[in-house]
């Protein structure tokens, strides 16, 4: 499946309609044009898609903020994940088998390798079970194939 559909089948529910993808990351972060030029970023590892530029104006300020870049970029976790598992192959990112906000450890076995597809779509698909779940709340995995 192409990215985009992927992107909009996995995340359309935060009110995601994306057009293109303009940037990624090792750990399968993207930010995505929407249809009216306004600027989203998915973070699998935090389980969140949101939007963060309302056009190209604000994504260019934002892509000089360093907290965003140090955030955007997550040299010590790449660096650590590629020290693992060596350089990703096509179509395949680094990823957190357990994502953050369900009290997965950012590195050591708690890192992984996954396609690209299976990312979008499982971190998608996990957010929206989660959704509106408060803080602290306990949360039970099933894993089917």
């Amino acid at each position: 499946m192409e990215l985009i559909a992927e992107i909009k089948k996995a995340w359309g529910w935060v009110g995601l309609k994306p057009a293109l993808v303009v940037g990624e990351n090792d750990f399968g972060n993207f930010i995505i044009e929407d249809e009216v030029g306004r600027y989203w970023r998915i973070c699998p590892e935090d389980l969140y898609c949101k939007l963060i530029a309302e056009d190209r104006a604000e994504l260019v300020v934002l892509s000089n903020n360093q907290e965003f870049l140090h955030d955007w970029y997550m040299v010590s976790l790449v660096a650590e994940a590629k020290d693992k598992f060596g350089p990703l192959r096509p179509g395949y990112k680094y990823c957190l088998k357990i994502p953050g906000v369900l009290g997965g450890e950012y590195g050591g076995g708690n890192l992984g390798v996954i396609s690209v597809a299976e990312l979008v779509s499982a971190s998608g698909h996990i957010a929206k079970e989660i959704e509106g779940l408060p803080d602290g709340a306990q949360v039970q995995l099933t894993i089917t194939e």
